[in-house]
């Protein structure tokens, strides 16, 4: 009897902490929802780190997935962007999302369009920017639907 009451409580607690902590972090007097980081743009599609991100999970990719690991992006060129979506709470927008679109040369000699989304402050414990990719014939279990649609 004792154990299954220390049990019950120590689930108690744990479930009352896991709503602690995901109560919004910053609330001002009058109870609106402030961003997490203020006035924090995602990086340019010309971003050298994001690109050389790219590069590596491709790297992983063609070798896990495409079971190919000579495969691989030699080139990232005619960089663009095709849209912002700037932080805005008030959107329900809490991060900054900037759509890119280029041509990756590849090691097989072909040249192939890659559309990339990156978000600012996005990363891991929402330190750092994260990256999403798609090069266009490659994604062959479609997680970015039928010709990289979602990042476009």
């Amino acid at each position: 009897m004792f154990k299954s009451t220390v049990l019950g409580r120590s689930v108690a607690a744990f479930a009352l902490g896991a709503m602690v902590l995901s109560a919004p972090l910053s609330i001002n007097n009058a109870g609106a929802h402030e961003p997490y980081f203020k006035d924090r743009p995602s990086p340019e599609c010309h971003d050298e780190k994001m690109l050389k991100r790219i590069v590596k999970r491709f790297r992983i990719q063609a070798q896990e997935v495409h079971h190919d690991p000579s495969l691989e992006i030699v080139e990232i060129h005619d960089i663009h962007q095709n849209r912002y979506l700037p932080q805005d709470v008030h959107l329900s927008r809490p991060i900054a999302r900037r759509y890119c679109q280029g041509h990756a040369h590849m090691s097989d000699g072909r040249k192939r369009s890659i559309w990339y989304l990156i978000e600012g402050g996005a990363g891991f414990a929402s330190y750092a920017d994260n990256v999403e990719f798609c090069i266009s014939g490659l994604d062959r279990w479609n997680v970015y639907n039928a010709s990289c649609r979602v990042l476009r």
